[in-house]
C-alpha cells in the first residue's frame, strides 16, 4: 500500500474525532516513528510503499487512537526541549508551557556568576524532563530529582541512560519530608495542581490515561503543595537562591500571595504561550 493512500485513510477515520490538523500531525509523528521519513521524505516520495504487516501496524495504531488514548503513550516516546524522553502511564506527558519554564531556568543560569556550580533540585520529576534538560543545557550543575512514585522514578532513569546526562533521584514524598538537604541554588517544581473543580475542563485523553496523582488536588487546599515546597526552599535555597513554580491558570495571585506570606522576594509571574498564567520564580 502507498503511504499516501494510508494518509487518506487515517483522516477518513479520525478527522471527526481530533480535527484535520490534529491528524496530520499525529501523521507524521507516526511516520518517522514507524518508517523513520519526516514530512520532506513524502513530499519527496509519494509513492512510498509499506508492507502488509507495517500496514496492520497502522491500523493498530488507528485502533488506540479511537479510545482517545494520547499518542505518546502509544508510542511510548514524545519530544521535551530538543530531547527524546520514554513515556509511559506512570507519568504525566511533557508539555510546551513546561518547556518554557525550563527556558526560563536555563537562561536564568546560563547568565548567573557561577552557573557551572549550581546545585538544582526538581521535585515530582515524572518522566525527569525537567531535569534532564538542564542537565544537558548546564553540564556541569549538579541536578537532583524527588518522586514520590517508584514507578515513575524508573521511567525517568530511563530516560537520563537515553540521554547521557547524570541526576540524582530520591524516592520521597514530599509532604512527609522535614528538610531537604543539601543547600540548592534552584529548586523548581511542577506539583499537582489541577483542582477536581476543574476536572470538566480536563480533555478525555487527559483524564482516562494520565495519572491522576500528578495532576489532581482537593479543591479546599490547591495550594498545598506550593506552601510545602516553599517552606522548605526557605530552609534550603542558598542566599538569593531561587525558586520555581509550574501553576495553575486560575491561581496565579492565590500562589504570588503564598510566596509573599513566606518572606520570597522579586516574584515574577509569567504567562505561558496560550495567555495564561503559568509559572513563577522568587528568590529569597
Amino acid at each position: 500500500m502507498l503511504i499516501k493512500e494510508i494518509n487518506n485513510n487515517f483522516h477518513e477515520q479520525l478527522d471527526a474525532l481530533f480535527g484535520k490538523d490534529e491528524v496530520q500531525s499525529f501523521f507524521f509523528i507516526l511516520m518517522e516513528y514507524l518508517h523513520n521519513l519526516k514530512r520532506i521524505d513524502l513530499a519527496l516520495n509519494p509513492n512510498f510503499e509499506i508492507s502488509e504487516e507495517e500496514v496492520q501496524k497502522w491500523e493498530a495504531i488507528i485502533s488506540e487512537l479511537k479510545t482517545e488514548k494520547p499518542i505518546q503513550y502509544i508510542i511510548g516516546e514524545t519530544w521535551f526541549y530538543d530531547s527524546k524522553f520514554y513515556v509511559n502511564e506512570h507519568t504525566l506527558i511533557p508539555r510546551p508551557e513546561t518547556e518554557e519554564l525550563v527556558d526560563w531556568i536555563v537562561s536564568n543560569l546560563q547568565i548567573s556568576k557561577f552557573p557551572n556550580q549550581q546545585k538544582i533540585l526538581d521535585i515530582g520529576t515524572g518522566t525527569g524532563c525537567i531535569p534532564i534538560s538542564i542537565k544537558k543545557n548546564i553540564p556541569e550543575a549538579e541536578v537532583f530529582a524527588i518522586d514520590v512514585s517508584e514507578e515513575a522514578l524508573k521511567v525517568a532513569k530511563r530516560n537520563t541512560i537515553e540521554n547521557k546526562v547524570e541526576v540524582h533521584f530520591i524516592l520521597q514524598n514530599i509532604l512527609e519530608l522535614e528538610k531537604l538537604e543539601p543547600k540548592f541554588d534552584v529548586i523548581v517544581s511542577n506539583p499537582p495542581y489541577v483542582r477536581n473543580l476543574e476536572k470538566q475542563e480536563i480533555k478525555k485523553n487527559v483524564l482516562d490515561y494520565e495519572p491522576h496523582l500528578a495532576l489532581f488536588v482537593e479543591d479546599n487546599d490547591a495550594l498545598l503543595f506550593y506552601r510545602k515546597i516553599a517552606q522548605l526552599a526557605k530552609e534550603s535555597l542558598v542566599e538569593d537562591g531561587q525558586l520555581f513554580f509550574e501553576i495553575n491558570q486560575y491561581l496565579g495571585k492565590q500562589t504570588v500571595e503564598l510566596l509573599e506570606q513566606l518572606g520570597f522576594k522579586n516574584i515574577e509571574l509569567r504567562k505561558d504561550i496560550y495567555g495564561n498564567d503559568r509559572m513563577v520564580k522568587c528568590s529569597l
